[in-house]
This record gives structure tokens, C-alpha cells and sequence, in this order.
């Protein structure tokens, strides 16, 4: 005897499954079971999940796919798919129920049943009066489809529930067939399952009542159990209905949209001569040979296996945005090719860096390849709605994220259904450095009241441990777009996202790439925003006609690179972390290829590789550059004999092991997962042989496979690294040469990077920029350029002041008379408010009409001007009233505005002698190397590198710069609450200087928040 469970529900129905769909899949196995349904409340969101354990795993068990559906308030049924036309139909019932209702809900429609012509209905009766009228409806409706799901779940009705199944079948001549009603995998899961349920209701495990579980039967239980349960036709029927189910998820087939292609062509053809036209573009003087030959081949497989509608399809996007003026960079394992190249979806010359072709696409794989498309963070929207013009709503949709459980909504969350105080928690967090591996949680809560022996503590802890990683909701995918052919409910359910204009599909990025399914990447890039400002700026200004390709194309500037080996790359893309700046004297890029290698080395996988230090040492001619055969001279010539990217290690896994292309990207996506599976290992006898049959040393075949396994799943690609490059050079370019403009561009474009506007304002003026402050008599909703009798100047915007609406300054601007207002009162007269003037005048945008801050507010209390009688009347003459002392501006600029034009509040500090011992910034260069130092500055950021060994780096700024500082793991332990809460921090310890490279080993962390209480200054810490 055997049984197919066809009910059961995972994690995937959020906050109710207990278990994950790789849980249920390996214990429905392990018990003997024939079959098992997913069946998600109106959803198929964790079937694939289900689907790729069993194909991974090769397990015998039939996977059936199927879906819950509640009809308030008493009908519920499971719709279950025998094939794809049954599929297809789920797919549509699940989109429009979603679609009718808000993001996370659903509303089943009487008509979304009636139209069900080919899904199995199992019919789960509620006890009530309501189900023989609902048993003659099915009937008449399913007749032959529609089966009475009978559950045995021992509560305390258990016995009536049998009897009014059983004679609901007799009456109607029903089929009945045993379920389950599963949510875990396991009885040991109830806890957590509780929890879930009082997490869902928004209370506690203590005040949810009936609404739990009374008990663990709803978990997959033993056939044994089952035969003592049901009678055995009842579990004979699950089997018989699993035998009708032949619908598997492999066999969907994706086909792309066609309407890209002009009539009387075929794709191919259309996207050679699209290629053909952008490769006379792009090399007017004639084709290399070389190039038309990679030109040949790449088409000639993307013939082949049938993905020119792909191509055509990203094309057609960054098409759209050039002809809307909207700023773009292709990039990805794809991106990098010379058909890309042609196509304008790269302006990445391929032959300024090596195009790995099987990288991308190639037989063995038979996957779509991978091109994401960056475009400015601001008008991304034009073009995600220019996909749902094209194509349609039923046609594109986003991909869905999976939003899972992490340790601070895990401690909240399950904490809160325990019954802990919201506030008792949110402390706990504050006292918790999740970068100290040597110390759990808990044990570093142990001096905050925490007892790890109390039992509601230990049960905090333990289902902490099983809920993290659990999925919590479906949230839209940054920008995978997933568009089809025809109605894409027929593959795949959509629903809406909580953003308005936007539906996502109920399947992440992992599950399409598991199932084949073709995702567009449109993606959003604050820089790109940045560069297009700047270039308008600057054309404007100056009359020219600058491009990002005109800078690219201009060749190696020898003082755009002398700036950034100076580490002056605040602002600038992806060369501006504190580790970059760090790496950037080392290295000293001074072409585009060294800055491709500059961003791409300070990575995790390099790190862990040992292939950084290796290639400073060789490139400072400190150790020779040695290849151990000039066949692997060809791969690794350009990185000086040490592997630094994901190119470099397939190309090495092909020519010095003989993998083929697709061998060698199985091991690339090994790599990716190492850690988690041991995948990787199964590569090293081929790789370790076939070096050896090619004279290959034991000793460096050894090594060569470590450095793989350095990488891990943070190698970078050489594609990826080649169009940030880009970027990285044209925004460093445009900060050297027009750094007016481009500070104006990039503080308009935040958030973006790693620097607030405070910090971009600081280092524009240490560049020779002069900062004007907010006022309402000069100030637009934006920064933007003023000239005045000194200069060209940047004028901070409106939109610094906190909590001012753009929508009533900008009426309020428009009023403004070309001179500026005449006075406050004919200000309070065009209109504005009284809750935005205070805004103004608390953020000093006042002045020029009142003269400081307090006079500001003084006179706004003042509403006299606002009667009838008085309004034409003279201005009031004010008593003069002290101004705000240069501590209270400063508070008051970071309170308002977030930054202050005054004095630094570090120089406050020192005036005020607290850092009497503290040298700044700006001295440190000229102090001896192991010299004891103290510095004190803002916390600016927080870094904790998984390859840091424990170390975590502080940026700190002072009013002469920024220092960094290095924390081991015991300073961090011993000075905690300075480490983790410190908004000014103090920190004694050793000058430390490698080159042009200074740091401070910190011995000793001290909070100064106490002397500036008020200061409103927020970090970014572990990002």
C-alpha cells in the first residue's frame, strides 16, 4: 500500500507553511510516498523549488502541481493540474484572483470556477449546513473531476467530520480520496508553525486561541499511520488521482515575442543586419578581421540555438532609451560580446578587454543567455512602461524576490508572537554586532537580561534558528522582466506589486533560470543619472557636445588616473569605497584595463584566492612574472600570470584541463555554490588530471584548483568589471575637469554610492568648489550653478530642508519675484504655509530677509500681516534679537539639513577642548609610521568584510578630511556599545602606513556623543 499526499501546503503560503518545498519533497520520499502536491494558497510561488530538488536529487517521486482556494466564507477546494491546458488554467484563475485584490491578497471570483475546464477539484466540506448546497453547485459543475478530500486531523470533532463526509458522499455520489491538509514536514515544526500563525494575525502564540493547531497531525505522516486512518480506498484513490496527473514543469516551453521582426524576415536575419549596420558604426574604417570573425561565430550560435529574438529584444529597449535621450550601459556574462557591442547595448570596445564567448552562451548549457542593462535611476520608470506599452500587462511582467527572514525581522517578529515588549527587543538589537562570529546572539545579550537557561528564551533561540531564511512575502524583482509570446498567465501566475503600474510573476530569478525562462534585466543606476546632469551641465556651459563614449574614446588621461592614485575618488563610481581608496595607491591604475582589474580585485574572491597580494608584488617588480606554459601566457598575460577574473579561471579550466565550454561554465556555476553543496569538489579529479596529461606540476594543479575555490561565489567577471570601468573612468574624468558641474549632477542624483550629501559637499570644496547655502531667495528645489561676482558657484536646493514638500515649494518659487521677496511678509502672503516657513527659517534659508535663525521665528509668530485690515500695511519694525550661537547653527544645519557650511562640529569639539590630544585629518600623512595617535571624527561607515578575519573598518571624518580606522575583533568585544552606537567617536591607537596608504589600529574606541548630544548625524554601517 502507498499514498499520494495531494494537500499540502509550504512555506510558500506565507506565514502558514511551516516546512520549505526541499523539506516536504525529501520526507515525503523518505516515508514512501508515490506522490506529493504542492498546493499554495492561490499560488504556485514554491512548486519549482519542489521540482528542482527532485530533478537535483534524480528522486522517484511525482511531483504534482496544484493550488488552495478559499471562497468566503465556506467553500474551499484544491485545484490540481493532469496537464498543461489544466496548468494554463490554474495560471489564469491565480493571476485574475490576485489581480482583482491588493499586493499579498486574493479574491476567487464564482465565474473564475465555472471557467475551470480541465483542473481536478478536490472539495474540502467545512462541517457546515453551507456544504450540501456547495456539494450539488460542484457537482453539477466538475461532475467527473471533483473528488471529496476527506482529512483525518484528531481533533476533538474529528468523529461527526467522518460521518457528515460520509454521508455527503452517499447523498451525492461522491468520490473521496484521502488528504493530508499538510503544512510541515515534520511534527517537531508545530512551534514554529504557532508562530507563524500568531505572526500572520498580527498577536501572540498565548492570545491566538483556537486559531492554532491543536496538534502536530497536519505534518506528512507515515503510510502506517495512514492505513490506521483511512479506509484503504480512500488512500487508493490518492494514487489513482497522482496516475492522471502527467503535467511535468519541464515541459514548458517559452516562446519569445515576434513582433521585433519586420515581415518578409526571419530573427536572424533582422539581427544580422542590425549587426551589420551598428558594426559600420562602430568601426568606420573597416571591420578588423579578427573582430568579423568573433562577429561570425557569436551569430552563427546564436543561430543555432535559436536566441536572436533575445538579442532583439534588449536592443529594442536600449534603442527606445536613445531615442528618449536616456542614459544606459549594458553589462553581464553577454553584454560584453561583439554582437552587443554592434547592437549599441555596450560602449565597451571588446577589443580593450578579452570576450570570453562560451562565458555567455554556448550548446552544452541550453540556457538564455545573461544581459542586464543599467539604465539612469531616475527614468528607468519610462522604460519599464514602455515594456507594458509594447507588450502589455498579460503579456510582461517583473520577476518576484523572495523577501526572506533575516536575524533582526526573525528576533522581532518571532520575539513579538512569544510575547516579548517591542521595546525589550529593539534594545536586544542595539547590543547585538552580528560581525563578531566569536559570539552568538545570545550570548552577547547575556549582560542585558538575557538567560539562555530560562525556557522562553530558549525557545526564542531555537525557533529564531528555523525561521531565518524562510520566506516571508513575494516582493517585485529589482527589474528581471520576463516577456512572452502570448498570455504570459498561461506560464505563469501575475499578480500586483505594491507599487502602483507594476505586476510581477510569482517565480524569482532562480526559479526561471531553473525552468529556462527568458528575464530582461532593466535595471537602475544612480551614476548614470549622475553622468547625463553632468554632461547636459557641461554642454551647456562650456557649448560642447560631450558623450560618455567621447570620454571613453579619448584615451588614457595621465591626470584623470594621477587623481585617482591619489585616492580622490569620493563620489566617484565604484572606486570610492573605503577598501578601494585603500587599494588604489597600491595598485596605481593608470590605463582603462588597470582600472578593469582595480575593481574587480578588491572582491571577496580575489581576497580569498590569495591573488591579490601575488599581483601588487609582480606589478611593483617585486616578484617576477612567470607562466608555467605560453598556452596559459595567452589567459593570464593581461593580470600578469595571477587569475583575477571569472573569465580567466573557465578559459584556464579549458586550455590547461581540457574542459570543453560548457564543462568549464558547469564549473564557473559550481563555483557560485561551493560553499553551500560541495559542488565544486566533483571538478577536481578532471581538473587535476587533465593538468597533469598536459605537463602540467602536481603542486601547481593543486594550486590552481585552491584559487578556484578562493572565489567562491564572489568572483567577478571580467564583462562586468570591463562596463563599470567605463563608468568609473568617465566619472572621475568629469570630477577632474568640470567638478562644479559634476558635484551639482551627484548631489542631485541621491541617494546613490556610499557618501551623504554632507560628505559630497566637503570634498567639493576640498576640490575648489564654492558651496552657496540654502535661501529662499536664490535657492530652486534642486542644487544648481550661480554665478556671482566671485565665480561660478554651486547653490545648495530646497530639497535639503527636511519635511518641505516639492510640490508646495515649487509653487511658492514660481511666485517669487525675479529681485527675490521684499520680506518675510510678502512671503507668508504668496501663499506658503506656516508649518513650511518654519521649515525654512529653522533650516536658515530665512536670512536674507530677517537675518538669523531666531529672527526668523520670531517674526514668523508674528500674524498680524495675515488680517485683512493689515495686510497692505508697513513693515513691523522688530526688536533685533541675539543671533544663534555657532554650536546652535551647527546642531540646527545637521537637524534641518543634514550638513552645515559653518564650522564642522569636530571643530567645535576642539575649540571647545574636548580633543586636545587628538591630531586631525590632514596631519596624519606627516606622522611617523608605528607612532601612537589619537583621532576623533564622525562615524561615516561601518565595513565588516566576510575576508577581513574579524577586522571592521571605520571611516571617520574630521574638519580636514576622513580617517581610517582599523578595529580588531577584541577592541570591538572590550568597547562595544563605542563600537556599535557611536555617532562621534574617539579612538586611540597606531599610525599604520604602507606607501601612501594610512591607517589607525585602533587599542581603544571612546563614545563622544555626550558632548554634542544633539548632533543628527546617521552612518552607514554594514552595508
Amino acid at each position: 500500500m502507498t499514498y499520494a499526499e495531494l494537500f499540502c501546503q509550504s512555506n510558500f503560503s506565507f506565514l502558514t507553511g511551516a516546512s520549505s518545498p526541499e523539506q516536504l519533497v525529501d520526507n515525503a520520499q523518505q516515508l514512501g510516498y508515490q506522490a506529493l502536491a504542492i498546493t499554495d494558497e492561490c499560488s504556485v510561488a514554491g512548486v519549482v523549488r519542489a521540482y528542482r530538488r527532485i530533478r537535483e536529487q534524480q528522486l522517484p517521486l511525482k511531483l504534482i502541481v496544484g493550488s488552495l482556494f478559499k471562497l468566503p466564507p465556506d467553500l474551499e477546494l484544491v485545484l490540481l493540474c493532469p496537464c498543461r491546458a489544466a496548468y494554463a488554467e490554474l495560471c489564469r484563475i491565480i493571476s485574475n484572483s490576485r489581480r482583482r485584490a491588493s499586493k499579498g491578497q486574493y479574491q476567487l471570483n464564482i465565474w473564475d470556477l465555472k471557467s475551470c475546464r480541465y483542473c481536478l477539484v478536490l472539495w474540502l466540506p467545512q462541517g457546515g449546513p453551507a456544504d450540501r448546497r456547495w456539494a450539488r453547485w460542484l457537482v453539477q459543475h466538475f461532475n467527473q473531476r471533483l473528488y471529496l478530500a476527506q482529512q483525518r486531523l484528531l481533533t476533538a470533532t474529528d468523529a461527526q467530520y467522518q460521518q457528515h463526509c460520509q454521508a455527503l458522499t452517499r447523498e451525492f455520489g461522491l468520490r473521496s480520496t484521502a488528504v493530508g491538509a499538510v503544512l510541515m514536514h515534520q511534527a517537531s515544526m508545530l512551534p514554529l508553525q504557532h508562530v507563524l500563525t500568531a505572526i500572520r494575525l498580527g498577536t501572540t502564540v498565548e492570545q491566538a486561541g483556537f486559531a492554532l493547531s491543536p496538534n502536530a497531525e497536519r505534518c506528512l505522516r507515515p503510510i502506517t499511520k495512514l492505513q490506521r486512518l483511512f479506509d484503504a480506498a480512500l488512500l487508493e484513490q490518492s494514487c489513482h488521482i497522482a496516475a492522471l496527473c502527467h503535467f511535468n514543469l519541464g515541459s514548458l516551453q517559452y516562446e519569445y515575442p515576434a513582433e521585433l521582426v519586420p515581415k518578409g524576415k526571419t530573427a536572424i536575419e533582422h539581427l544580422q543586419q542590425l549587426v551589420s549596420q551598428g558594426a559600420d558604426e562602430r568601426f568606420p574604417g573597416g571591420v578588423p578581421a579578427d573582430i568579423q570573425q568573433l562577429i561570425d561565430k557569436e551569430m552563427a550560435l546564436i543561430a543555432e540555438l535559436n536566441y536572436p529574438y533575445y538579442f532583439l529584444t534588449i536592443a529594442d529597449l536600449v534603442h527606445f532609451a536613445k531615442s528618449q535621450h536616456i542614459l544606459y550601459q549594458g553589462r553581464g556574462s553577454a553584454a560584453n560580446s561583439v554582437v552587443c557591442y554592434c547592437l549599441g547595448i555596450t560602449a565597451v570596445d571588446p577589443r580593450k578587454i578579452s570576450v570570453l564567448f562560451e562565458r555567455f552562451i554556448s550548446k552544452e548549457r541550453a540556457e538564455p543567455p545573461d544581459i542586464d542593462v543599467d539604465f539612469e535611476h531616475q527614468r528607468r520608470e519610462e522604460v519599464i512602461q514602455y515594456i507594458y506599452r509594447k507588450y502589455g500587462r498579460q503579456r510582461a511582467a517583473l520577476a518576484a524576490t523572495v523577501v526572506s527572514y533575516r536575524f533582526r525581522s526573525s528576533l522581532r517578529d518571532v520575539g513579538k508572537a512569544l510575547g516579548f515588549h517591542p521595546l525589550q527587543l529593539e534594545q536586544w538589537l542595539q547590543q547585538i554586532n552580528r560581525r563578531d562570529p566569536s559570539q552568538s546572539w545570545w550570548q552577547q545579550l547575556t549582560n542585558y537580561g538575557f538567560d539562555p537557561a530560562e525556557p522562553k528564551h530558549q525557545q526564542l533561540i531555537s525557533l529564531i534558528s528555523q525561521i531565518r531564511g524562510f520566506p516571508r512575502h513575494l516582493s517585485q524583482h529589482v527589474g528581471g522582466f520576463v516577456i512572452s509570446a502570448g498570455p504570459l498567465y498561461e506560464l505563469v501566475p501575475v499578480e500586483n506589486a505594491s507599487m502602483s503600474e507594476r505586476t510581477v510573476i510569482q517565480w524569482d530569478k532562480d526559479d526561471l533560470e531553473t525552468l529556462g525562462l527568458l528575464k530582461v534585466d532593466i535595471l537602475a543606476l544612480g551614476m548614470l543619472s549622475a553622468l547625463k546632469k553632468c554632461l547636459q551641465l557641461v554642454n551647456h556651459t562650456a557649448n560642447t557636445a560631450l558623450t560618455l563614449a567621447g570620454i571613453s574614446n579619448s584615451g588614457d588621461d595621465p591626470a584623470v588616473y594621477q587623481m585617482i592614485q591619489q585616492a580622490n575618488t569620493v563620489g566617484l563610481f565604484q572606486i570610492e569605497s573605503r577598501a578601494q581608496m585603500s587599494m588604489l595607491p597600491r595598485l596605481k591604475p593608470a590605463c582603462f584595463y588597470d582600472l578593469v582589474i582595480q575593481i574587480a580585485i578588491v572582491r571577496p574572491g580575489p581576497i580569498q584566492g590569495d591573488m591579490v597580494h601575488p599581483f601588487l608584488r609582480r606589478r611593483a617588480g617585486l616578484e617576477p612574472v612567470s607562466y608555467p606554459s605560453k598556452e596559459l601566457e595567452q589567459v593570464l598575460g593581461r593580470t600578469m600570470g595571477v587569475p583575477i577574473f571569472q573569465e580567466q579561471v573557465i578559459k584556464l579550466a579549458m586550455v590547461a584541463a581540457g574542459f570543453s565550454g560548457g564543462e568549464a561554465d558547469q564549473l564557473r556555476r559550481a563555483m557560485a555554490s561551493w560553499k553551500k553543496t560541495g559542488e565544486l569538489e566533483q571538478f577536481r579529479p578532471k581538473l587535476i588530471a587533465g593538468m597533469l596529461a598536459r605537463g602540467y606540476s602536481q603542486q601547481y594543479a593543486e594550486q590552481i584548483f585552491q584559487q578556484i575555490c578562493g572565489f567562491g561565489e564572489y568572483g567577478f567577471p571580467e564583462s562586468h568589471s570591463a562596463s563599470f570601468a567605463l563608468l568609473a573612468y568617465a566619472s572621475a574624468w568629469l570630477k577632474h575637469y568640470y567638478p562644479l558641474e559634476f558635484f551639482t549632477s551627484l548631489l542631485n542624483s541621491l541617494p546613490m554610492g556610499f557618501y551623504s550629501a554632507s560628505q559630497l559637499v566637503q570634498d567639493a570644496r576640498r576640490q575648489g568648489v564654492t558651496i552657496l547655502p540654502v535661501c529662499i531667495q536664490h535657492s530652486a528645489w534642486q542644487h544648481q550653478i550661480e554665478t556671482t561676482a566671485d565665480g561660478r558657484a554651486l547653490r545648495l536646493g530646497l530639497q535639503l530642508v527636511k519635511g518641505l514638500s516639492q510640490a508646495s515649494t515649487t509653487l511658492l518659487l514660481a511666485k517669487r519675484p525675479a529681485t527675490g521677496f521684499a520680506s518675510l511678509t510678502v512671503l507668508k502672503q504668496c501663499g506658503a504655509g506656516k508649518a513650511e516657513l518654519e521649515k525654512l527659517a529653522s533650516a536658515g534659508a530665512l536670512k536674507q530677509l530677517s537675518g538669523h535663525r531666531y529672527a526668523s521665528r520670531w517674526q514668523l509668530q508674528d500674524q498680524l500681516d495675515t488680517l485683512p485690515l493689515f495686510a497692505v500695511a508697513e513693515e513691523t519694525a522688530y526688536c533685533p534679537l541675539p543671533a544663534p550661537k555657532a554650536i546652535s547653527n551647527v546642531l540646527e544645519d545637521y537637524r534641518q539639513l543634514g550638513l552645515s557650511l559653518d564650522e564642522h562640529p569636530l571643530a567645535l569639539l576642539r575649540q571647545a577642548g574636548f580633543l586636545k590630544k587628538s591630531q586631525k585629518a590632514m596631519d596624519l600623512p606627516r606622522l611617523a609610521n608605528q607612532l601612537p595617535v589619537q583621532v576623533a571624527g564622525l562615524v561615516t561607515c561601518r565595513q565588516s568584510p566576510g575576508t577581513a578575519g574579524g577586522v571592521t573598518f571605520i571611516t571617520l571624518e574630521d574638519e580636514t578630511g576622513l580617517v581610517n580606522v582599523v578595529v580588531w575583533r577584541t577592541i570591538a568585544q572590550r568597547d562595544k556599545t563605542a563600537f556599535l552606537t557611536s555617532r562621534i567617536l574617539q579612538v586611540a591607537g597606531q599610525l599604520q602606513r604602507s606607501g601612501e596608504v594610512i591607517h589607525v589600529i585602533a587599542g581603544q574606541l571612546q563614545s563622544m556623543d555626550h558632548c554634542l548630544p544633539e548632533l543628527a548625524t546617521a552612518a552607514r554601517n554594514f552595508h
